[in-house]
């Protein structure tokens, strides 16, 4: 026991709990902490501009190291502020404590101002929502909530801390952390009958989900996907690497348009999803993605994601890295020798499909290459190409980005972070969560410039922080995205080429001045030999860089 403060405990049990970074915008409930901060050495509170650039950093970090991200924010306004984000950080499982200051208890029946229930406001996009509500119950809150965020399937949690609770004193037992193993191995009938049908597809597809890279399973799939000979891509919405994009069985993310997906799909007889989703669109289609008839078998650590939209053949919940392997094992043994020969030229063959597949998208990045200004496609192959192996990408590209995983060489699970929620903003602060849980990786954002707009802020916090973040804004003066749907209702704005509220101009936004004046070196690009010349350089400086890339606007199909 110690007698302690509510503010010191609190900042105690964060470092029991292993927080290094305690990310915040600070207002009038938050007070009592940040004196209490004056004194720590310990803990580094990061201060962001904007509550929804907090919950941005917050996540990135959460996701890049694996460990329990913290953040603080400003009582109602301020949660409200974040939610956004705190949606992309709940569809990502980021493992985030999320706090909020809140008024004293007994001054919080008056309704004061910025008052709000906190607990109810977060409850849906957390996996656990509380108060404080005596100083005693700090430490056990802490833990538990700790517990929850960092527990399979991982995501975010809410504690609303009163005014009155930070600044109490009292004798405190501060416990200590519960940490939950996550290596769940699937159930041994689920796993033999799972073998049992996979062995006998003539066509099978892999589809590889983030908690493939959650678990750290790469090598895992590698070897079931090797064995069964089967092509393997992203879910429709990744945020991780799941699968090494150099390895030859490796056939990109599958689209969130249902139509593409369905063709993609049709043309096996069999789906092994291996914690992916089945099927996140963005949009509805006038078919199913999931084919009529097609036989499924689902892994996931999540049982509410198996068989969520489309019955399942077999279902397993377990954890990629524990339970694949035995699924190997099993599927080896029911392959036998003449199944695995044929698993072996179907592998063959979708090595070859895929190489040339890729060549293909190679060489129409090459032909777009001279066009000007600069084409998406042949953008994404410039930095695939200048970046070094060991970089991390923050990707956020949202209408430009089409090709990019499939010529990146993303090879490891802390490769590559993408938006897995569609809350545009992200990025920016994501990146720099990133770079703080990965200080020796080169790390490049790839951002739209209308998400951009949305946490600019966040530049500032990378300038303040000295960190070495590259930001490329791929700028086309729009919504481009918008433009893209509204143009495939073949309505109106198809009809007269008027296009409301899509349009970043009259006047363009000035990228370069906005960075410059928040303290990063900034540039433009016009060409691709600049782009290249400028993120080595960026790269090289391990400083706060953004290149601004003039972008073609053309966005009809032709």
């Amino acid at each position: 026991m110690a007698h302690l403060s509510g503010k010191a405990a609190f900042l105690a049990l964060l470092k029991q709990e292993g927080v290094r970074y305690l990310f915040g915008n600070p207002g009038t409930t938050e007070l009592a902490l940040m004196d209490q901060l004056a004194g720590e050495t310990e803990l580094r509170y990061v201060l962001a501009l904007a509550e929804s650039a907090v919950m941005g950093m917050a996540d990135g970090y959460a996701q890049a190291s694996g460990q329990l991200a913290a953040c603080n924010l400003h009582v109602a306004p301020g949660l409200g502020n974040a939610m956004g984000m705190l949606y992309d950080a709940k569809k990502a499982g980021a493992p985030i404590l999320v706090t909020a200051g809140q008024h004293e208890q007994g001054f919080a029946l008056k309704e004061p101002l910025l008052w709000g229930d906190l607990v109810e406001m977060a409850r849906p996009l957390v996996k656990w929502s509380a108060e404080v509500r005596s100083i005693g119950d700090l430490p056990q809150m802490i833990h538990r909530a700790a517990k929850v965020a960092l527990t399979a399937p991982t995501g975010p949690v809410f504690l609303s801390l009163p005014g009155d609770i930070m600044n109490a004193e009292a004798e405190i037992d501060l416990g200590k952390p519960t940490r939950i193993g996550g290596g769940l191995r699937g159930d041994a009938a689920a796993i033999a009958a799972a073998a049992a049908m996979i062995a006998k597809a003539e066509r099978p597809i892999i589809v590889a989900g983030d908690a493939v890279a959650q678990s750290g399973a790469h090598a895992e799939l590698a070897a079931f996907a090797e064995l069964l000979g089967a092509p393997v891509h992203d879910e429709t919405v990744p945020s991780r690497t799941n699968f090494p994009s150099t390895h030859p069985l490796y056939a990109g993310p599958l689209t969130r348009l249902a139509a593409v997906v369905n063709e993609v799909v049709g043309a096996h007889d069999l789906v092994v999803s291996v914690g992916g989703d089945i099927f996140t669109l963005s949009v509805p289609g006038k078919v199913e993605p999931l084919p009529d008839g097609m036989k499924v078998v689902h892994l996931d650590t999540d049982p509410w994601e198996l068989a969520k939209n489309y019955p399942a053949d077999v279902a397993i919940q377990g954890d990629p890295k524990a339970t694949l392997p035995d699924l190997t094992a099993a599927l080896r043994a029911a392959l036998g020798e003449a199944g695995a020969a044929r698993a072996a030229a179907r592998s063959a063959e979708v090595k070859a499909a895929n190489a040339a597949s890729l060549a293909k998208l190679r060489a129409d990045a090459e032909a777009l290459a001279l066009r000007q200004p600069i084409h998406a496609l042949a953008l994404m192959q410039a930095i695939a190409d200048t970046l070094p192996d060991d970089a991390v990408v923050v990707e956020e590209t949202i209408s430009s980005g089409a090709g990019l995983k499939r010529l990146l060489r993303s090879t490891d699970p802390q490769s590559f972070y993408g938006m897995r929620g569609g809350g545009i903003g992200w990025g920016l602060p994501a990146a720099i969560g990133v770079k703080l849980a990965q200080p020796d990786r080169p790390v490049v954002a790839l951002v739209g410039d209308g998400s951009a707009m949305y946490t600019i802020q966040a530049l500032w916090t990378a300038a303040h922080e000295k960190l070495g973040v590259v930001y490329v804004i791929l700028n086309n003066a729009s919504y481009r995205i918008l433009k893209q749907r509204v143009n495939a209702m073949q309505q109106l704005a198809a009809q007269t080429d008027i296009y409301v509220g899509m349009e970043l101009t009259d006047p363009r936004i000035d990228y370069v001045g906005v960075a410059r004046g928040m303290g990063l070196a900034a540039h433009r690009a016009t060409s691709l030999e600049q782009v290249r010349h400028l993120l080595r350089e960026g790269i090289a400086s391990n400083g706060p860089t953004l290149i601004d890339v003039e972008m073609d606007r053309g966005w009809k199909p032709v």
